[in-house]
């Protein structure tokens, strides 16, 4: 075990604070990894605050990990020190059942182990995140970051990204399909970026007439404010996808009668209940899909990297030292971040 320093919720009602964590004693098939970068992604506020009742303390935060690889296992093959690497949302999965199998590690049916406030399938000690010196990780669930990535923006497209990325392969988007993105956040923008990269026709929808040049600048090639009556009607029927990054509950209903006949309202951003009402009407009138998706796999998201390096797609962030994590999840409650805080980890060595 190594002592290693960490920040850390210890109650949900604690602030984020400087902790010592013990990490593991590499196992063969372990990578140990120098973290350099971590995202912040709203999921950390979440486990930290316990606001989804499952919070195991102490929290310490953070599944979009950069690092240079420090130490492997007898039986690691795909990595050596001094590689450059990533950790997203998961550190183990069960492998063998039939999710597991097809690659969609996401999915276990036994339960991923999440990379912070999951239970080691070995040990059963609490796992701790990327807000952190240094993580071990089973080499199967490392990624490898492509050279042409800037590694400060690609921390988190290893949620962010892959969220989007996901949902857009799966359902097949191609060039030619319309794509509305619901939401210009962290994740909306995200979907901009790589629906345009697979060539569809982007428009995003958002209740903010002050986003709309921000909307475009980012790729998009409309964008209709969701608040204007006159704008939705003349969407109607018009898109092949709809992305809902939106992470508060809203009314499905507008956003369905913008689809076509067989059109895919797929919901990455909303993990609660809908209100108002769904009215069936709007999906069995035209067979529409309502669909959710989580993150991807791990070739998945090897393969989203990949996309990514080779179309030049980047998050936009903004960085930070850890010391003023406690603001930035105040900033990020209020939505005034554009559009993910990447935490710079040499600032931990000074805390």
């Amino acid at each position: 075990m190594s002592n290693t320093k960490a920040y850390a919720a210890q109650t949900a009602t604690s602030k984020m604070a400087p902790l010592n964590i013990q990490r593991r004693d590499l196992r063969p098939d372990d990578v140990s990894i120098e973290i350099l970068y971590c995202g912040v992604c709203h999921s950390d506020i979440h486990q930290a605050e316990n606001d989804w009742g499952n919070s195991m303390y102490p929290v310490v935060p953070g599944h979009e990990i950069i690092g240079r690889v420090t130490a492997i296992g007898p039986q690691v093959t795909k990595y050596k020190e001094g590689d450059y690497v990533g950790v997203g949302c998961m550190v183990d999965s069960c492998c063998s059942c039939s999710s597991c199998k097809t690659g969609l590690e996401q999915y276990c049916d036994n339960g991923m182990v999440g990379t912070y406030n999951g239970k080691d399938l070995h040990d059963g000690t609490l796992t701790f995140g990327g807000y952190s010196e240094r993580i071990v990780v089973r080499e199967d669930f490392v990624l490898s970051i492509p050279e042409a990535l800037d590694i400060k923006s690609a921390a988190p497209l290893l949620c962010a990204g892959i969220t989007t990325y996901s949902p857009l392969k799966h359902y097949g988007v191609k060039a030619g399909d319309k794509v509305g993105v619901l939401g210009m956040g962290g994740l909306g923008h995200m979907g901009v970026k790589y629906a345009k990269a697979l060539g569809a026709e982007v428009t995003v929808f958002t209740r903010s007439a002050s986003k709309v040049n921000e909307a475009k600048q980012q790729g998009a090639d409309h964008v209709i404010i969701s608040t204007d009556d006159d704008q939705m009607a003349a969407a109607s029927l018009q898109f092949d996808f709809l992305l809902d990054t939106i992470p508060v509950a809203h009314d499905f209903n507008p956003y369905l009668n913008c689809l076509k006949v067989d059109g895919v309202h797929i919901v990455v951003g909303l993990i609660t209940g809908i209100e108002p009402p769904l009215w069936g009407v709007n999906l069995i009138s035209k067979r529409r899909v309502l669909a959710g998706s989580m993150i991807g796999g791990i070739a998945e998201t090897q393969e989203m990297l990949d996309f990514s390096a080779e179309h030049g797609i980047s998050c936009e962030v903004e960085m930070l030292d850890i010391q003023h994590i406690n603001e930035a999840y105040e900033r990020m409650k209020k939505g005034d971040v554009k559009y993910r805080f990447v935490i710079d980890m040499e600032s931990l060595k000074k805390a």
